[in-house]
């Protein structure tokens, strides 16, 4: 019977055959390789004064812009160029309210997915302990004198399905936990192309 055979593999490896965790991390709700960053600041990246003034207009749709991932760098800048362009009395502040918005947008993306990252970490956690309940469920039906076949045919088969669903997150992990660094970097990137066009 399948699951008498999967007895036997499992008092050979348990959970062995799962991924391990992706970081040996004592923080559980941080699964990444990358450490754990605190709050971006806006004033760090942008050296000069930020100002009060809001972008608005054409200024806030150039902010949204800059802030889009889809959006490469090279039409990022592109964009930026013709706005200067076409605005050639922008003065320091006006280029800090862009910065500003834009870096508002790239911060609350970042947040959210670092959030995400938590809820992703528990929800392994949550499955790895589901694994663990059927695996020695499994055990101890085994050992008994009469075991219930049904029974662990069905825990065979919801261990079989929560193990696929593991590893399939597992393997999504090294994205998701890329995406706040690539946040970042973007961040830093509108600063510097930015920067580029106020006036000296």
């Amino acid at each position: 019977m399948k699951a008498l055979s999967l007895l036997i593999c499992l008092a050979a490896g348990g959970l062995a055959a799962l991924p391990a965790p992706a970081a040996d991390n004592a923080d559980p709700d941080w699964p990444c390789i990358q450490r754990r960053t605190g709050t971006m600041s806006a004033g760090v990246l942008w050296p000069l004064p930020l100002g009060a003034a809001e972008a608005t207009g054409e200024a806030g749709e150039l902010a949204a812009a800059l802030a889009l991932r889809r959006v490469d760098l090279d039409e990022a800048e592109a964009r930026v160029e013709a706005y200067s362009g076409a605005h050639p009395d922008l003065g320091p502040e006006d280029w800090g309210a862009i910065f500003r918005a834009a870096f508002e947008r790239i911060d609350h993306d970042r947040e959210r997915v670092l959030a995400g990252i938590v809820r992703y970490a528990r929800s392994q956690i949550a499955l790895s302990e589901r694994i663990d309940a059927a695996h020695s469920e499994m055990a101890a039906l085994g050992a008994a004198k009469a075991p219930d076949f049904d029974r662990m045919d069905a825990l065979e088969a919801q261990i079989d399905w929560d193990e696929r669903i593991y590893k399939d997150r597992e393997r999504a992990l090294a994205y998701v936990c890329e995406t706040p660094v690539l946040l970042e970097k973007r961040a830093y990137a509108v600063a510097q192309i930015l920067l580029k066009h106020v006036p000296q």
